[in-house]
Parts: C-alpha cells; structure tokens; sequence
C-alpha cells in the first residue's frame, strides 16, 4: 500500500456565472497538479457556478448547466489526478449544495452540504436541501471526509466521518471576510482536528462577489491543530500538499506558512479587490467619482487607483459657491498625487437656472435643506452624464457613519454603482488615509508614497453645502457617533447599555432616530465591501417602515 499522497490545493476566484470560464480554470489547475505528480486536485465550494449563487441557482436550467461542466470535467480528466469541485446537484425535485469527486472519467462521488449557514450573508436554507452526513470516500491509498464549508463548524459531521473511516479531513469553502474572521476559522478547525484526531485541510475560495470578499488563506493542520501549510490571504495560487502514512496515520509534511497582514491591509485589500472584481467582473474598466478635496472622496480615489490604475479613474471637481478655494486646492493635490484626470464642471449655472425655474413654487419660503440638495443632486446628474457617455462606473463615496444615519442625499451624492467605503466608519475613514499613506504593497497599482495630503485627513469635514458648514453642526463628533453606532448596529445594543455605557441618553436617542428614518435611502443605496459582520444589505435587513423604537 502506498505511504504518501499528494493532495493539490487551487484557492481561485471564479466568476459567478460564467461556467465555462470557471470549468477551464478548474481544469488548468488539474493540469498543473497532473504535472506535479498529484493524487488527487481539490477547488473549493461552489466552484463550478461562483459564490453566493443566491437564487438563480434554483433556476433548473442553471443548474443543469452547472451539473453537464461538471460532467464534462470528469470526462476531460480522467487520465490524472482526481478532481474534487463544488457544485450544485439536482435530482427528484431536490436541491443540493454538493462536493463532487472525479476520477477515471466519471463522477465516483458527491457530497451533500449537511448545514445550510441562514445568518449574516446566507440564506441557503431557502435555497437547498440538506443532505445527509455523507461517509468518506477513497482517492488512491486514502479515505477522505468532505465536511462542506458549514459542516466543518460543528462536530456533528466530523465525528461520524472520524467513525466511518474518513484518514483525512477535506473542507471545500465559499467563507468571505469580515474583520476577525480568519482567527475564529482556523480556533473552530484546531477544534475539529483535537477531536477527530485527524489532519484537515481548509480550501477557500478567492475574489469579489458583490458586497463580499472571499479571503483565501487555506491552510492545513495535522492533528492537534499544528500548522503544516498556510496560503496567502486573497492571492489566487495553488498549493501541493504531500501526505505521508505513519503509524499514528496521515500526517502531512510541512510547507510553505504565510504571514497574514494586520487588519488595516486586510481591509483595505478587500476594499480594493471588492471594487477590482465588481468591476472586472461586470465589464467595467474605468470609473468616475466626485472628487470634493474631502477625506472620504480622496479614500475612494486612492481605492480605485489601487484597483484599476490611475490612468482609469476620472475625478471630477463640482464647485459652487459655497466650495472653498482649500477644496479645489485639495482636490487638484489628490488627484496629482494619484496620478488621475481632474475636471472640473462648476454647478454654479445648473443651480441658478434650478433655482429660478422653483421661484415660482419656492416664492415666500426661506431656503433650507431642499436647496442644499439640489446642488447634490446637480453634481449626482453632472456625474452620471459623464458616466452615461464614457461607459465609466460612477463610484459614491459615502462612509458608514453617513450611511447610517443618512447624511447624504439620496439621488445626490448617493448615485453610484459601487461604494468601497460603504462598511468603513469615518473614524477608520481617517486612519486607513494615514496606513495608504505610510504603505505600498504589490497588488496596488497606484503610486507608492503620500497619496493623500495630511490638510486632507486633518481638516475638519464638511459637506460644503452651506456658507460655513461643517458635519458635527448636524451630528456628534465622529468619534462619539461611531461609538454609539457600533453599539446599535454592530453589537446591537439597547439604548440602557449605552447610556450606562457613559453616553448621553438624548443623543443616542437621537442617532437611534436617524438610523431607522434613513432605511429608506439605505434600500436604494449603491453595494459596497463588506468589511464587519453587521454590514448593510445582507448582514441587517430591517424594514423600510418602522415605528418601532427601543424604550429603554
């Protein structure tokens, strides 16, 4: 009986949808395996079709599809290595969330997907069935246990692996970030190796869907939760594992372990690649963004430069009256710093004419917020038309803090197609300008060095809409505000614990107001990175109307 085995790990980025493209990358990385001398080449769940295929999946034609590449696959490869891909099964009015395993031409087994997540960004308990704990099968010497993704995070599963006769362990996951998410993975995989006894292998998927970032970082484990091999964070890769039989069991030979960044750049990675594959994806190549000489807009322009590179991103300066001459100075210094086109489109003429075609209407009522939105929505029409004529994405650039309590105009500077910097409160707003500033790294394709002047970051913000105006003359100091957001939003907490906290009963009162009254802009805001665990769309979907409020 053999004593090694080879196990190839593919930690890609799919498309979701594009089959096709998705089986060729499938089969190039079996190629590479089979040249490697492996035994057996594993890509992670849901591979075939892309992740969270949400519900388009249950669409029977996609299915079928998803089902014949995976067939097809099994043909083409079987003079090799055998091939383990996630995707979906559908059989006798049933829908899985399956594991599939090819060897000698045909599908030898498929694992069903036991638990189906219905927290945070999934739902699939709406979408799937929920299989049966699949027992292991055989690749070569080895049995191997296929805890898909879920399954994994509970001992169930396995434990009747273990029992069964599973030697090793092979987790396929579709598991995106949020902030801390890596460090509770790898305590619940040390669990499962303590337990089971067995080694495991942890095989994440890579690249932007949407709102979410799917992080890499597979790794594997030897029994006791001891480190054999860890793949980057977000780098697409493949990674050769050999195993070797002792007679304690497999264990597997140390590789290659690679130091995970602080969470700054992880943020600020997945910022990045969110907006690279939403727009790659979607078949965009160049964006366009109001470029106001304030710190979030210039945040998002340095994003974009990282991104798709300078000379892709427009920024467009829209001043008014009311737009100070630092602004246009602090502006212009961004966009030389990145290297981007500046324009500039004065509103001031819009603004007359919008003005005067009102008067009529407005006659014997004093000016007030309705005028301050209309310079807004003037620069979101501006932006939109250049975005309309030169097929550029048009970004918005509100932070969390905005979002959440709706200081921004809908239909204004909330027009967009994507916000990076949508799940990013303004108090992390400041210091990610300071960590860019400080830090370059190869995936960035914009410049290394200060890329956003310290006035920028160090200035006090305004939406400059008003002679004199300033953000905290309508909300609490960000770093009051934030703090009180995180404790409603993020950790949801009552009003009480606040207030026992240390805050002020009336102004968390008042931000408790404002986020609720500002569901409404949220539901018809632009997608953006998902950065915590508690970001808006999927993470926390509340009702548009809502009387409700805590009494506490």
């Amino acid at each position: 009986m053999a004593d090694s085995f080879r196990l190839t790990l593919a930690q890609l980025n799919p498309t979701l949808g594009a089959l096709a493209a998705n089986a060729d990358k499938a089969r190039a990385a079996w190629e590479e395996a089979r040249r490697a001398g492996a035994d057996m080449v594993a890509l992670p769940e849901m591979f075939v079709t892309g992740y969270q295929v949400q519900d388009i999946v249950a669409r029977p034609a996609f299915a079928a599809d998803a089902m014949a590449h995976v067939a097809a696959l099994a043909r083409e490869c079987a003079q090799g290595p055998a091939l383990g891909i996630g995707a979906p099964f559908a059989a006798h009015g049933h829908l899985y969330n399956a594991y599939y395993i090819c060897q000698n031409g045909a599908v030898t087994a498929r694992i069903f997907k036991h638990h189906l997540p219905n927290d945070g960004v999934f739902d699939e308990k709406r979408i799937y069935d929920s299989g049966p704990i699949n027992g292991p099968y055989t690749v070569g010497p080895v049995r191997i246990g296929t805890p898909i993704c879920e399954d994994a995070w509970f001992d169930d599963v396995t434990e009747a692996l273990a029992e069964t006769g599973a030697e090793i362990l092979m987790v396929p996951n579709g598991s995106p970030y949020h902030r801390g998410k890596f460090d509770h993975r790898m305590s619940l995989m040390v669990a499962r190796t303590v337990e089971t006894g067995l080694p495991l292998v942890y095989l994440n998927l890579t690249g932007g869907q949407d709102d979410q970032v799917f992080d890499g970082g597979s790794f594997v484990l030897n029994p006791g939760g001891q480190l054999a091999l860890q793949m980057p964070l977000f780098d697409e890769g493949l990674a050769h594992v050999d195993f070797t039989r002792t007679p304690e069991g497999w264990r597997a030979e140390l590789g290659a372990r690679a130091v995970h960044p602080d969470t700054w750049e992880q943020d600020y990675r997945v910022m990045v690649t969110a907006l690279r594959d939403y727009l790659g994806k979607s078949g965009f190549s160049k964006v366009v963004l109001g470029l106001s000489g304030g710190i979030d807009s210039a945040l998002v322009a340095a994003i974009a430069a990282d991104a798709i590179g300078p000379d892709n991103v427009r920024c467009v300066m829209l001043p008014s009256e009311y737009t100070s001459q630092h602004s246009l100075e602090d502006a212009a210094a961004v966009a030389r710093a990145l290297g981007c086109r500046l324009d500039e489109v004065p509103i001031t003429g819009p603004r007359a004419a919008v003005t005067e075609a009102l008067s009529p209407l407005f006659a014997g009522r004093d000016p007030d917020v309705t005028e301050e939105n209309i310079q807004s929505r003037l620069r979101g029409l501006i932006l939109m038309a250049l975005s309309n004529k030169f097929g550029e994405m048009l970004l918005t650039t509100g932070n969390k803090s905005e979002v959440a309590v709706g200081y921004a105009t809908i239909y204004g500077d909330m027009a967009g197609g994507y916000n990076p910097i949508k799940d990013l409160y303004k108090t992390r707003v400041f210091q990610t300008c300071r960590w860019r500033n400080e830090n370059h790294r190869d995936w960035m394709m914009g410049p290394a060095g200060e890329v956003i002047p310290p006035r920028v970051i160090d200035k006090p913000p305004s939406a400059e809409l008003r002679e004199d105006q300033k953000d905290e003359d309508s909300l609490p100091p960000y770093d009051v505000l934030d703090a009180i957001l995180e404790g409603l939003i993020d950790d949801e907490k009552s009003v009480a614990e606040l207030v026992e906290a240390g805050f002020d009963r009336d102004t968390v009162k008042r931000v408790e107001h404002l986020i609720y009254i500002s569901e409404y802009k949220r539901f018809q805001s632009a997608p953006g990175a998902r950065l915590t665990r508690r970001a808006f769309w999927l993470d926390r979907r509340y009702p548009i109307v809502n009387r409700w409020r805590d009494p506490s």
